[in-house]
């Protein structure tokens, strides 16, 4: 009678615990992520003015993205050397480092993604729109991105448009009394990297 009784408990525990894990979200959700490889990475700036547009580059220090594919939530950092930005004229630059970046006190610029939306096919391209957190010139600033992202044998390769209004953002404009400069400039990334934990939509 007594094994009869706790046959019957258990047989009652195990139909409740299938019941809870089946209504309760995994704790752990699939994660995509994406490794940038800096080698393959660029980054590019242009500015403007009255006289003509300066073209430069930064160096990617590392990258990397995870997110969850079902809630969006997304996590990791990009970073890029902000010592390494070159325009092509050595004292343009040194002043653009000394005067404006600070880039000797505030090294890097990041961004932190906080959610990602959108779908990555398997064929074809794709287009993500990234929400997220830029640090630039040692202040936090809310931005969202678009990429169209390219996947093909566990690779993908990304770019992504976008302007940043740096004299709204705290950096000095380099404007003079006879040379006025744009106060936005446009951030041009062509990524590469690698893609892994993600199934992607035929």
């Amino acid at each position: 009678m007594i094994d009869h009784e706790n046959r019957r408990r258990g047989l009652f525990y195990a139909a409740s615990l299938l019941l809870l894990l089946a209504l309760c979200p995994p704790v752990f959700a699939q994660q995509a992520q994406f490794e940038f490889d800096p080698a393959r990475t660029t980054v590019s700036f242009t500015l403007s003015d009255v006289l003509h547009t300066v073209h430069g580059t930064f160096k990617l220090k590392s990258g990397s993205i995870h997110f969850d594919p079902a809630t969006g939530m997304a996590g990791g950092s990009v970073v890029v050397d902000a010592t390494t930005g070159d325009s092509g004229s050595g004292m343009r630059d040194r002043r653009m480092h000394k005067e404006f970046l600070e880039s000797q006190t505030y090294s890097e610029i990041t961004f932190t993604p906080i959610r990602v939306q959108g779908e990555i096919v398997a064929q074809g391209a794709s287009h993500l729109e990234i929400q997220g957190t830029m640090n630039l010139h040692g202040y936090d600033h809310g931005i969202t991105i678009t990429a169209e992202v390219l996947p093909a044998s566990g690779q993908l390769t990304a770019k992504t448009q976008f302007p940043i209004s740096y004299v709204k953002w705290g950096i000095k404009n380099p404007s003079t009394l006879f040379l006025r400069v744009s106060p936005t400039v446009g951030i041009d990334i062509q990524a590469a990297g690698r893609l892994t934990g993600m199934p992607l939509h035929q």
